[in-house]
């Protein structure tokens, strides 16, 4: 299907139009590592906030077969996104992950989610594959329901405090049981996720990521990122990494999943920054995944793992 309009969900300032320049560019260069092959240091996460694909019980399909996984398109009304990971309830719903902003109504500068207004629970949302500007949104996969938005949390709550309404940027999306069987939770390219990185980063360190935006013509080149994090602010209380990517995040990127050196989730792509080089600003996803725990009324929601091995190197 097609729609006259689309917006490519992402924080759009100067820099936006700064990372399609550096698309071009690096299309054209190697793929040699970027930054620091270090892992970067945690704690494996409490057991709890994770399970794997087979303990989920979940008839998922095979890395080889599915369909829909952590980096496929999403359509929110006129929105085009990428998803992130695969979460599971106790009561064996199944969720994908996107960028709460992804479902916002502001402009794409308004980046507090405690601030700007947001679509209703209970909007479609569909997987798609194939789309791009010019044909529209694409093949549809499945569809699914928002069910989870950090921001309209934030704001029935009256969230406080402001690294959280800065950086707290997840919604989930519960999928069409009849959608279920297309579904596995690995990482395109890259596999994992390994498990949650629940310590942040300390110093440089190499990252991971799958974006699927439809300014990027399904190249699949221009889709696996490599890049390497920068040291972590204080300021923003862990909620938020800021990384440069070979290829940066761009609109359409949002919400796509972010790994760590060892392959455990580290975060969710939230904003493009103001500079040069072009920075990458992600959410958390330890914090995001612990206030989506304690605020959505979502029964035991944890992460799931993938099946296949990691392969950063």
């Amino acid at each position: 299907m097609t729609k006259t309009r689309t917006r490519l969900r992402h924080v759009i300032s100067a820099a936006g139009a700064v990372a399609l320049i550096a698309i071009a560019v690096t299309a054209c260069g190697d793929d040699s590592s970027t930054g620091s092959s270090n892992p970067s240091p945690g704690v494996p996460a409490a057991p709890q906030l994770t399970v794997s694909a087979a303990d989920s019980k979940i008839p998922f399909a095979a890395a080889g077969s599915a369909t829909i996984t952590p980096g496929v398109q999403t359509y929110t009304d006129d929105a085009q996104c990428t998803t992130n990971y695969v979460f599971v309830d106790n009561a064996r719903n199944v969720y994908l992950g996107q960028a709460a902003h992804c479902s916002g109504t502001g402009k794409e500068t308004q980046t507090n989610g405690c601030q700007t207004g947001s679509l209703p629970l209970g909007t479609t949302v569909t997987f798609n594959k194939g789309g791009n500007p010019i044909t529209g949104e694409g093949r549809e996969l499945g569809s699914g329901t928002l069910v989870y938005d950090s921001w309209l949390t934030m704001q029935r709550k009256g969230e406080g405090d402001p690294a959280t309404c800065q950086y707290n940027d997840l919604a989930l999306v519960r999928v069409d049981p009849a959608d279920v069987a297309k579904i596995n939770p690995s990482v395109p390219f890259w596999g994992g996720p390994t498990g949650l990185n629940t310590n942040g980063i300390i110093g440089a360190a190499e990252v991971y990521s799958y974006g699927s935006s439809s300014l990027k013509f399904s190249i699949a080149r221009l889709s696996k990122q490599h890049g390497v994090s920068r040291a972590d602010r204080s300021v923003v209380d862990g909620w938020s990494h800021t990384v440069q990517m070979r290829i940066p995040g761009i609109p359409g990127d949002s919400g796509s999943a972010y790994l760590d050196s060892q392959g455990r989730a580290l975060g969710v792509l939230s904003t493009v920054g103001l500079s040069w080089p072009v920075l990458n600003n992600i959410g958390d996803l330890n914090h995001e995944l612990q206030y989506a725990r304690a605020n959505s009324g979502i029964a035991g929601l944890q992460l799931v793992l993938g099946t296949e091995p990691f392969r950063g190197d």
